[in-house]
């Protein structure tokens, strides 16, 4: 070992300092979730229209597909956590696909009793902007205070990490979207949403990217 070599190593012991260990993945999911389900029922109470949307809540069809957007959401963000440790195998990342396909059957679905009932007016834009705006602005906090807490455990995979992370935040704020949607998914509706949901995860992996190679630029001598 040279003398230099040496030196380094003295130097980074001296000026390391003590690191805490995090809390398990699942705890670290659970306590976010936790926070953005009690932010997201004083809301959904405060803003929403109940009595709307326990009248839509009588089709099996909506509870179905709630669900899956919630467990996709859920799924996703344990995902997250667990992948952003350098030790957790990349199968995480199929984590959320079952309920994902789920999501995705039963919205294609209402597509397409809305066209059969409708027919051309079915392809009307309608509301569905405002459904694009409800899902970014939404997952925009989301995405912000997730991303700062998946950065804490250094992962080896940043941007795999992101997209993951970015298609829960998603998937939660499409879940939310159902207590203030007083429709049933059309098929404008549905790529709306596809595209916001594209969106997040874009924009969540292209900021780990970022952050990656700020991070390697700096370590640079």
């Amino acid at each position: 070992m040279s003398g230099a070599t040496e030196r380094l190593i003295e130097r980074l012991a001296a000026d390391a300092e003590p690191v805490g260990r995090l809390r398990a993945p699942a705890l670290r999911a659970a306590l976010w979730l936790l926070a953005v389900a009690a932010v997201g029922g004083i809301v959904i109470a405060g803003f929403s229209d109940l009595d709307v949307f326990a009248r839509r809540a009588q089709d099996p069809k909506l509870v179905v597909e709630m669900i899956a957007t919630l467990a996709t959401g859920i799924a996703a963000v344990l995902a997250a956590f667990e992948l952003s440790l350098p030790d957790r195998a990349a199968g995480w990342t199929w984590l959320p696909l079952p309920p994902l396909a789920v999501w995705i059957a039963t919205s294609g679905y209402s597509c397409y009793r809305h066209w059969i009932a409708f027919g051309p007016d079915g392809w009307e834009l309608g509301e569905s902007t405002d459904c694009f705006r409800f899902i970014l602005s939404v997952s925009v906090p989301l995405g912000i205070t997730l991303m700062l807490l998946l950065r804490q455990a250094r992962p080896l995979a940043p941007v795999r990490v992101a997209a993951v992370g970015g298609l829960g935040v998603a998937a939660i704020a499409a879940c939310l979207l159902q207590f203030f949607h007083p429709f049933d998914v059309t098929v404008i509706d549905l790529s709306v949403h596809a595209v916001a949901v594209a969106i997040v995860i874009s924009v969540s992996s292209l900021w780990a990217r970022w952050s990656e190679r700020r991070g390697e630029e700096a370590a640079r001598p």
